[in-house]
């Protein structure tokens, strides 16, 4: 028996090895040693090895001639999908499994379930998983999954962690989440066992518990059954087929098999670390990487029964409670990059690099002294979304102890006459995405394709949630909740299939999947991949960036000079040098705060010039489309909320709304007049035409959901991408009329060039159109440029604002600004989740014409009904930062919580603003 201590020992005594070693599947069927039973799910793999599959013994049913909806992978997110597909009424639902349920990252996993994490809509997502797992599904069938609900202990070991967990208690009680931030000694008093001497204090959510995976998957499985849906088991996919309508759209036909093959319009990828292949067979990009990631099992621990979940995160490790055990692992630096993801793996491990893992049995011992000398059972290392080891809660326990493993009900194999390591050292792997988020809903590239993956170790926990939103997004074309954050559409399709952009964010997604959340924090890795024409220009200036979805956008103007943001270096991993004296990463963790960061001041300067003088913003990240056609007009009155069927040189804010009546994005629109001859500033179109300019960081999301809507309607026009090609500039403050004038050849007059009108003019020599817009409250023209006349048109409204103040400022000053005029923010204030109605933009929904637009119904009968939420602003007396997420008491009750905060310079005051309700629950009358 090996202890952690020794582990540790020997791992810093052997040689150096390279961190991509070791990256196949292992083979122990060779190897030497007394043949020794474990408690572990995995030793007819530790002894098959790369053997052949059991797959060729054929599926477990003959497959169906056509299917509604075919999920591909039976793993968390493959059975929860189809459960809920089911659970919705969804008749012929069929899922695929090349081997067995579970067989691939799901079933070493944890299991683990923790209800708080930053961010709102998970916190719903995660309860509903909660609900369905701990109650749901036994009502339903009877049968127990394995929950446990022994709580869980996040650790602080510093006063930034402890503010954090004060921050995710205080969202809890927005969602009635039980949690208690304890001292040192009270954290002592509910774990004996635990080192509190370094702590600052816990949190602790008495609610949390563990999953079985496999009891939960079989359970899911079979309530899905009853419900008519179909599953299928070693059934390996070998292609999607894909065909072209007659408008050019590519749609899902069907799925091949090397058993036959089934015809339906839908399919849906949940095959995990394998998913990628899977989307290139139908022609999908799927930005996702895998890793290794491992975990030890110890042997008894006198004292540790009914002890929670302990979550370390500045030690960047978790011990789950394992019986009378503990499960130990964490996320290191340099995790080990899986190049070639076999499709034979399944029930897999690799080889555990001891030297990768060492961190982590520090980290343990010092948290629990007791593990120095606690025997290691097992270790854990293969391809996981997540990671498990059998306890006496298993159902398949039962069954080792005659020689029988049973994983979801299925006999795996007799096990007789092994051999093994004595103590296996093995890792699981995981698939990650670039911003540590999911990859869901429907692909761009083909409609009827959907994603269900890249979990980055929350498939098991946020599954019962996204299983839910996913089957909603199929059946009624979009989910309940805000998934927009979870979307593929959210990514630019330069990006999607660009290798370093998605090994480096995704490493570094990895690598600080533990550190705290702050609200200014930025990636190091994968920047620099759209940097607009401006953007040397504002370098040289002290532009300190901000990244939004590969899009290098000013944050904020440092005056002590130039900080670039250099090439990633991984954190000094893999043989990378870290860079040293790095200017932007100084500048960056001065934002590792819950305070008001050293730069507070530096920003208050931007606004309080753009209140007081002007201010030029550089926002030629923003999506810039135009839609023409001889059906654009109707697109136009179908796609946005308001009227913008106004005359050309008219400019419109307006939404676009879901089916639901939701938010899918604000934008502007201005009308075109037609042109047969094309300009760098406008197609050549006949008909009608629209120019489109939204935020950079919806993009993405603008031009997809446009896109579906045009497809679904079969309007005859075009939608064309001039993001790259234009940049654009925004002089805003009293000044700005002053300084334009000197630059553009046209009267800036009110009654010459009225608010919400736009005109091609000239600036400094170059044609530029000119859109007199706001969005900072202030007089205010936005200047949408030719890429090759971006530098000299910048340069010289600099030189005419030199003598009346004008000064650079960045998107820190514009969320100031915006926030004090009301101004709302998409995704922000306003998301896909919330009506126009109830965030306070009744004015940009044409509801008093006859004219139909996509949401209209919705709308309509939520005012008839009454609002039960409505977004309201605060502003609170004592000066202390705010960023969303904080609770909304009323006469003790809890009513709301804050989405978004920032400081307002001109009135030296915080201002939030968040959505509340009534607690009696009952709505109340429309303002629109």
């Amino acid at each position: 028996m090996a202890s952690l201590s020794r582990a540790l020992r020997v791992a810093a005594a052997r040689p150096r090895q390279s961190p991509t070693r070791g990256l196949g599947p292992c083979n122990l069927s060779s190897a030497s040693g007394p043949t020794a039973e474990k408690s572990v799910p995995y030793q007819r793999t530790l002894k098959e090895g790369q053997g052949t599959s059991v797959v060729a013994q054929g599926p477990s049913r003959p497959l169906p001639s056509t299917a509604n909806v075919v999920v591909i992978g039976g793993g968390s997110l493959g059975c929860q999908t189809l459960y809920h597909l089911a659970k919705l009424g969804m008749s012929g639902a069929v899922l695929l499994e090349r081997e067995r349920l579970t067989s691939g990252t799901t079933w070493h996993t944890a299991g683990l379930l923790w209800q708080l994490r930053p961010s709102d809509v998970e916190v719903e997502l995660l309860a509903h998983t909660r609900r369905v797992v701990s109650r749901e599904l036994e009502e339903e069938t009877g049968l127990h999954t394995g929950w446990i609900q022994n709580g869980g202990l996040f650790i602080a070991s510093n006063r930034q962690r402890l503010d954090e967990y004060k921050r995710l208690m205080s969202l809890g009680k927005a969602y009635g989440v039980e949690s208690h931030v304890l001292s040192p000694a009270e954290t002592k008093t509910l774990y004996p066992l635990m080192n509190v001497d370094d702590l600052y204090g816990t949190l602790y959510v008495p609610h949390d518990g563990t999953m079985d995976p496999a009891g939960t998957c079989s359970t899911l499985a079979r309530a899905a059954s009853a419900r008519g849906a179909q599953v299928i088991e070693n059934c390996p996919v070998t292609g999607i087929r894909v065909w072209t309508d007659d408008f050019g759209v590519r749609r899902v036909a069907g799925v091949e098999t090397q058993h036959g093959s089934i015809q339906t319009p839908c399919v849906v990828n949940c095959a995990g670390v394998w998913a990628s292949a899977v989307g290139r067979m139908a022609g999908v990009k799927v930005p996702l990487v895998a890793m290794h990631h491992a975990y030890v099992v110890t042997e008894r621990i006198e004292g540790i029964q009914n002890m929670p979940n302990v979550r370390d995160h500045d030690a960047s490790v978790y011990l789950r409670l394992q019986g009378d055990a503990l499960s130990v692992g964490g996320y290191e630096a340099n995790p080990i990059f899986w190049e070639e993801v076999s499709d034979k793996f399944a029930f897999g491990l690799f080889d555990l690099d001891w030297e990768v893992f060492t961190q982590h049995i520090e980290g343990a011992i010092n948290r629990v002294p007791v593990l120095e000398k606690t025997g290691i059972k097992s270790t854990v290392c293969g391809p996981g979304e997540t990671h498990m080891q059998v306890t006496d809660h298993s159902p398949w326990v039962g069954a080792l102890t005659g020689g029988m493993e049973w994983l979801g009900g299925h006999s795996l194999r007799t096990q007789t006459g092994g051999q093994d390591r004595g103590q296996p050292s093995l890792a699981l792997e995981e698939s990650f995405t670039p911003d540590h988020k999911p990859l869901m809903g429907e692909a761009p590239e083909v409609r009827g394709f959907f994603l269900g993956c890249g979990f980055n170790s929350a498939g098991m926990m946020l599954g019962g949630g996204c299983g839910q939103e996913l089957a909603h997004w199929i059946i009624h074309g979009r989910p309940e909740k805000d998934m927009h954050g979870y979307d593929i559409r959210r990514f630019h399709h330069s990006l999607t299939d660009h290798p370093r952009w998605i090994r480096e964010r995704s490493h570094e997604s990895y690598a600080k999947n533990y550190s705290v959340v702050f609200p200014h924090d930025e990636p190091l890795a994968g920047r620099n991949m759209r940097r607009d024409p401006l953007h040397e220009e504002l370098l040289g200036q002290g532009c300190v960036f901000q990244e939004r979805h590969g899009w290098e956008r000013p944050g904020w103007f440092h005056p002590q000079g130039p900080a670039p943001v250099l090439e990633y270096d991984y954190y000094g991993a893999y043989g990378s040098r870290a860079h040293e004296d790095y200017a932007y990463r100084r500048l960056l963790a001065d934002e590792y705060t819950f305070d008001f960061p050293p730069h507070h001041d530096t920003i208050k300067k931007e606004c309080l010039a753009c209140r007081g003088a002007a201010a030029v913003f550089d926002m030629s990240y923003f999506g810039k489309f135009y839609l023409v056609g001889l059906d654009a007009r109707k697109a136009a009155d179908w796609l946005f909320s308001a009227d913008v069927s106004r005359p050309p040189g008219s400019t419109v804010y307006t939404c676009m709304l879901n089916c639901r009546g939701g938010t899918e994005s604000d934008l502007t629109v201005s009308r075109l007049a037609p042109s047969h001859q094309a300009s760098p500033l406008a197609p050549a179109f006949e008909g009608d035409g629209y120019y489109l300019a939204v935020g950079g960081a919806m993009a993405q999301h603008n031009w997809s959901h446009i896109t579906t809507v045009l497809q679904d309607q079969k309007f005859r026009c075009r939608l064309i991408d001039n993001s790259e090609d234009l940049g654009m500039v925004s002089i805003q403050g009293p000044a700005s009329r002053a300084i334009l004038q000197e630059v553009l050849d046209a009267d800036l007059s009110n009654k010459a060039f009225p608010f919400s009108t736009h005109k091609l003019l000239r600036a400094a020599g170059h044609l530029v159109r000119a859109i007199r817009l706001s969005f900072v409250g202030e007089l205010g023209w936005e200047l949408h440029i030719p890429k090759a006349s971006c530098v000299p048109v910048y340069r010289a409204v600099m030189a005419a604002g030199a003598k009346h103040g004008l000064v650079n400022a960045g998107y820190r000053a514009i969320d100031s600004l915006s926030t004090e005029k009301g101004y709302r923010h998409w995704h922000a204030d306003l998301r896909p989740d919330d009506s126009p109605l109830e965030a306070g933009l009744a004015f940009t929904c044409k509801l008093k014409s006859p004219v139909p637009f996509l949401g209209r119904e919705a709308l309509e009968q939520q005012r008839a009904a009454g609002l039960r939420r409505r977004l309201v602003c605060f502003t609170v007396e004592d000066k202390v930062p705010m960023f969303g997420l904080e609770a909304i008491w009323r006469n003790g009750q809890v009513v709301g919580h804050v989405r978004r905060a920032d400081f307002g310079f001109a009135i030296d005051k915080t201002i939030a603003y968040g959505y509340i309700h009534d607690p009696s629950g009952g709505p109340k009358p429309s303002k629109s």
